[in-house]
């Protein structure tokens, strides 16, 4: 393989720096797609608990029983309680029962990593109401052959 520049070399060693990092990740390349977003988010409305149904692997992310509680802070900011999220777009929810989530790390413009959570108010959700968000996902072009379902069995409730 020949490189014409020193920035393509620069970029390919950079790849591949970092493929262990991201080997546990969805990476694409090419930079990150422009999802259409939930119109009119309704903050207020998405506060409270949401359990994790499938998602995209992240490294930073392992186990079962997986939920995340967001609320309002004092000074208006968004406090999330759960593993360390990058910031992300909600593509379609219901406020009440499912939640369609969507986040992407741009490297360089070369590729992206794509996160994606099927969030549920519930720990299970109806298999049909599951492809409808799998179905959402797909349409806005997110690959998800490495999509897995969340082991939400056996868990303690508050």
């Amino acid at each position: 393989m020949i490189f014409t520049s020193e920035r393509t070399m620069s970029a390919v060693y950079l790849l591949l720096l970092m493929l262990p990092l991201v080997s546990a990740q969805t990476y694409h390349w090419g930079p990150c797609p422009n999802p259409k977003v939930q119109p009119s988010f309704n903050v207020q409305q998405y506060m409270g608990r949401w359990y994790e149904i499938a998602k995209l692997p992240a490294s930073f992310e392992k186990g079962k029983c997986i939920e995340a509680n967001y609320a309002v802070r004092k000074d208006g900011t968004i406090q999330v309680l759960n593993s360390q999220f990058y910031p992300y777009w909600i593509l379609s929810t219901d406020y009440t029962s499912l939640s369609v989530v969507y986040s992407c790390t741009d490297v360089l413009r070369l590729f992206h990593v794509d996160y994606a959570w099927i969030l549920g108010r519930s720990r299970f959700l109806p298999p049909e109401t599951v492809r409808y968000a799998q179905d959402l996902l797909i349409g806005e072009g997110i690959d998800l052959f490495r999509m897995q379902s969340t082991d939400q069995t056996g868990c303690k409730d508050d």
